[in-house]
């Protein structure tokens, strides 16, 4: 009977295996030896080996997108889990708005990236609801072209990411709020902690599992943006929002001949973000193990 238990496992997870090959495995091993060739999406593909990588690593416009990218990642993660932990902090010692509350933080993050895209692509314009507002109130010098401008478009796309999941983020903390023991929030408000010194030494390193699940969440989703910039300014002005994946996507669908050139583009950012998000994820599940 037990020498029948592998067996029977492996029949049940086989099917999922199977489609997992198919859909992930097959086209993971295809892409990176399409990314060895001259394809241009025809079914004739001479192998040229490291030909693309090496045109990689020496063109300008990857690095100034990498530059771009991992920007953009910083501000998003930073913003978003600032004001997810500040949102989750503020719901948890309010416990009887938070049902209600709840529901509503969630609402941005299920509007489709695109349409968000188009909603504050109208807000940010010239002579949109952000201008408009600045000037009712006696901000004029504050009004900008915001998509307009190299120094404010990365920003302003950034702000649409931040909007649609900081609530997301709060949530996750607000689970790992609700996994403290009360006893221990008891005994440190016996012991005088309150305000910032109990955050920081009794709620910080309690909540360090929620802080590990949103960092890998939010920069595996920063590095892969792809609608926001694409819809909101198409990587302008001046490549000031051109991300990784816009640049792929210009030599998958623009110049003739580039769609291996694309394919090695896109392997080398599935590398670097995988890792970044095993190196992440080490070090913060490292200092989670020295916080307990």
């Amino acid at each position: 009977m037990l020498t029948r238990r592998p067996l029977v496992a492996l029949s049940f997870a086989l099917p999922a295996l199977l489609l997992y090959s198919v859909i992930v495995i097959y086209p993971l091993f295809s892409g990176a030896y399409l990314s060895l060739t001259d394809s241009s999406g025809g079914p004739k593909a001479d192998f040229v080996g490291l030909d693309n990588y090496v045109r990689l690593f020496g063109d300008g416009d990857v690095w100034d997108a990498l530059r771009v990218t991992l920007l953009y990642a910083v501000v998003v993660v930073v913003f978003q889990n600032l004001f997810g932990l500040l949102l989750a902090r503020g719901l948890y010692n309010r416990p009887r708005a938070r049902k209600i509350v709840t529901a509503f933080v969630l609402l941005p993050s299920l509007v489709a990236p695109v349409m968000a895209a188009f909603i504050f692509s109208y807000i940010f314009a010239p002579e949109g609801a952000l201008n408009s507002f600045l000037g009712a109130i006696g901000l004029d010098s504050l009004q900008r072209v915001w998509l307009g401008d190299p120094s404010t478009a990365l920003f302003a796309v950034a702000a649409v990411n931040i909007w649609g999941f900081a609530g997301y983020s709060g949530i996750i903390y607000l689970a790992g709020y609700s996994a403290i023991d009360k006893d221990v929030l008891n005994a440190a408000a016996i012991d005088g902690a309150s305000g910032f010194s109990r955050f920081r030494y009794i709620e910080w390193p309690l909540i360090t599992p929620a802080l590990t699940v949103n960092l890998a969440l939010n920069v595996i989703g920063a590095l892969r943006v792809f609608e926001l910039p694409l819809v909101m300014t198409n990587g302008g002005p001046a490549n000031s929002t051109t991300t990784i994946t816009m640049l792929i996507y210009r030599n998958l669908f623009g110049s003739a001949g580039g769609f291996a050139y694309a394919t090695a583009l896109a392997v080398f950012f599935l590398l670097l973000v995988v890792v970044v998000a095993v190196t992440m994820t080490t070090l913060l599940r490292a200092r989670e193990r020295r916080m307990f």
